[in-house]
């Protein structure tokens, strides 16, 4: 049996009989669990980036290492609990200065909420929740990198355009 699509779920069309609360209120942001491999988060990362399908063991390696690190790198997702799949995710890992004494920057990475549900303001609560965890952890500030067609979204979110990034890839 197929699961739900869209149209079955009363999270993401807003209401159900004009009775279900706005998506806003229905879909709680929660830290990655190492479940959510059999959820499509992977799936979901390549509406990103290029991000090829990763086994069960490689995912589990992965996901111990990331917990290992605590609260200094934290995964996000929202999950649709009609159709059990994960319909956005973000992280923001915590970088440890020696600038400002001794102080932190958060790094916020891979925002992407599933097309399927885009539009309902799930990335820009997403965003909210990582600059606040990067917030209570003590950082300075939160930097990311984004297209420049997303500049307007990031905006949204209280980021303010800040000097150039530059990047090497190997």
């Amino acid at each position: 049996m197929s699961p739900p699509s869209r149209d079955d779920s009363p999270f993401l069309t807003g209401s159900r009989m004009g009775s279900m609360p706005l998506v806003e209120d229905s879909l709680p942001i929660r830290r990655l669990e190492i479940s959510d491999h059999k959820k499509g988060f992977v799936e979901l990362l390549s509406q990103l980036t290029v991000c090829p399908p990763l086994s069960e063991s490689e995912f589990q390696a992965r996901f111990s290492e990331i917990a290992n690190l605590g609260d200094s790198h934290c995964i996000c997702v929202v999950e649709d609990p009609t159709t059990e799949r994960i319909i956005g995710t973000g992280s923001v890992f915590i970088e440890k200065k020696f600038i400002r004494g001794g102080s932190k920057v958060g790094h916020v990475e891979d925002v992407v909420v599933a097309k399927s549900a885009r539009g309902l303001h799930l990335g820009q609560r997403i965003v909210k929740h990582l600059v606040d965890h990067a917030k209570a952890a003590g950082c300075y500030k939160v930097v990311l990198a984004c297209a420049p067609e997303l500049r307007e979204f990031y905006e949204k979110c209280d980021f303010v355009e800040k000097n150039v990034q530059m990047t090497v890839y190997f």
